[in-house]
């Protein structure tokens, strides 16, 4: 696939026509406050992975509306003091996959926390433990039109939430420290991770890669590519509802988020992507509001990204953070 979104120049001066809602930071601040009137209710059990040099915790925790989310906590071997914590969340169809995978994170010195997508984990990687126990009105195949008919029917409103809560459980392990708390992921993970990167007032840093669920009115109508095509396929269907649509998801725009990014950001976005093309990327980097801010741009890949030279980029700049 050559080139075929904006030019480079034109994507580093790239800005948003998302509206943003009135009543944001009111939505997220309700929506936090009902997670939290449910305990954390967070359980570490030891795994028996086989695994010599990193010792791996089976994680549940209460989520959004107290439903319990998995999730693994990967530690060094040995450790003994507080170490650094990375929370990754996970892309789009895949789960936690099994316990001795992702060592990466656990091999660079720092406790490792990955996120169960609720509902998700059965379509790549090694599978999913977190069901999602709440319906959903008509909504096309996927994730990405559940409970399109209004915010607070929204998947990704329970995602986010769970989000939030899975850095605080991952902050209430002894051998984590919650100064030093980086979240990043790639794809769904970068877009959750635009969120908690404003929903969360003290991370040390974020790194969202090649970031899904940013700047809905360009995307759904730039790439013919799923997730997003989902929308479009809805609206197929649903034919005057692309208004209501639009606003539903402007809730869960990364553009908004970012917008109250709260940490140094480490963004990356590749130029032949048609999954998250690098227009929707490059508006939700130019709105991020903390100035520490960087984007690794890959020119001719597709949306692999960096792939493995990134996380040598990212273990590189995370020296700085934690």
């Amino acid at each position: 696939m050559a080139l075929f979104d904006l030019p480079l120049s034109e994507l580093r001066a790239h800005r948003s026509e998302s509206t943003e809602p009135e009543d944001f930071d009111a939505f997220w601040d309700a929506t936090l406050r009902e997670a939290r009137a449910h305990e954390l209710a967070v359980r570490f059990e030891p795994v028996a992975s086989g695994l010599a040099t990193v010792e791996v915790y089976d994680v549940t925790f209460a989520g959004f509306g107290g439903h319990p989310v998995k999730g693994w906590l990967r530690l060094p071997a040995g450790a003994r003091e507080p170490l650094p914590l990375v929370v990754q969340f996970i892309g789009y169809g895949g789960g936690r996959g099994l316990a001795h995978e992702d060592l990466l994170w656990a091999s660079t010195g720092r406790a490792h926390f990955v996120m169960d997508t609720r509902g998700q984990g059965s379509v790549w990687g090694g599978g999913g433990g977190t069901a999602d126990p709440v319906g959903s009105g008509p909504a096309h195949p996927g994730f990405l039109t559940r409970g399109i008919d209004a915010p607070e029917n929204h998947y990704y409103r329970r995602v986010f939430t769970d989000a939030v809560r899975a850095i605080e459980a991952a902050r209430a392990h002894p051998l984590t420290d919650a100064a030093r708390t980086v979240a990043l992921g790639h794809s769904q993970g970068g877009g959750i991770t635009l969120a908690v990167g404003a929903l969360v007032p003290d991370l040390a840093a974020v790194a969202p890669d090649v970031p899904f669920l940013c700047d809905f009115p360009r995307a759904i109508t730039l790439t013919d590519r799923h997730p997003y095509r989902e929308v479009g396929l809805f609206l197929k269907t649903h034919r005057g509802r692309t208004a209501q649509a639009l606003r539903t998801l402007s809730y869960f725009d990364g553009v908004h988020f970012a917008a109250r990014g709260r940490a140094p950001a480490l963004f990356s976005t590749a130029l032949e992507d048609e999954t998250c093309p690098p227009s929707t990327v490059f508006a939700a980097f130019n709105s991020w509001a903390h100035p520490d801010k960087a984007i690794e741009v890959y020119e001719f890949n597709d949306h692999e990204g960096g792939g493995p030279f990134h996380d040598a980029v990212k273990m590189r700049w995370l020296r700085s953070y934690a």
